[in-house]
């Protein structure tokens, strides 16, 4: 995919997003946070990609699309975990320097990119640090197989890094909805999705366009049960 295809997917999938959870916001709203100077252009540009019109997503197209999505994943589309009773802390985050690997492709092939930043923590000895795993896209909208996926490493002590092989970036700082949770590979994808269409258009707050991410205690993805422990990050702000 080319620079400008790969713009225009994650605006359209930030744009799907945003329809669904921000509903304070109008369609213009929307256009104009996802980077289009026209609604004009937005409704033809959404409507190419997910096959109907911004209008007929946010009233309830979306739930089709969402469920084939889901499906296309043989762990979630049998998982039956249930989140209806989790309550979110409200947490200010603060910036976090990070070294990452990105993965195109949400599945289990992402164990291979945390192998390889496990290896990088034992080159360098690290011992105090944070695993995140980002979700450039929201693997809800947008199609597991080309789902952006950052497995990102925070270390937490001064050390000088003799393998500096791995890039590195800044998480920004933001407000955030903190929902602790557990489960096995497959449930994380029922996780995002109650989150972002179920507790969030009820909460009173939106979203915006960052990425959601998951703080590990456990990742399924290093684990040999596959089961997790996290701490899930929503972006938030009032309507």
């Amino acid at each position: 995919m080319n620079l400008y295809e790969s713009i225009k997917s994650i605006r359209l999938q930030k744009a799907a997003s945003l329809l669904i959870t921000n509903r304070g916001s109008t369609i213009s709203d929307v256009a104009s946070a996802c980077g289009y100077g026209s609604q004009s252009a937005f409704i033809r540009a959404f409507k190419a990609r997910f096959f109907q019109t911004p209008t007929q997503w946010r009233l309830g197209g979306y739930s089709a699309y969402v469920a084939h999505n889901i499906s296309s994943s043989a762990s979630a589309s049998v998982s039956r975990a249930d989140y209806s009773t989790l309550e979110p802390r409200i947490i200010k985050t603060k910036a976090r320097k990070a070294y990452y690997l990105r993965h195109r492709g949400y599945s289990p092939e992402v164990k291979k990119v945390w192998q390889m930043i496990e290896v990088w923590r034992y080159s360098n000895h690290i011992e105090q640090y944070q695993t995140i795993g980002l979700y450039h896209d929201n693997p809800i909208v947008t199609p597991l197989a080309q789902c952006g996926y950052v497995a990102a490493i925070v270390v937490e002590e001064k050390k000088k890094l003799s393998q500096r092989t791995l890039p590195g970036f800044t998480i920004p700082a933001g407000l955030h909805a903190c929902f602790r949770a557990k489960g096995q590979y497959g449930d994380i994808l029922r996780l995002i999705e109650w989150a972002y269409h179920v507790w969030l258009p009820k909460s009173g707050y939106e979203t915006t366009t960052m990425p959601s991410y998951t703080l590990f205690e456990k990742n399924h993805f290093l684990e040999e049960d596959e089961r997790f422990i996290v701490e899930y990050y929503l972006p938030i702000r009032l309507h």
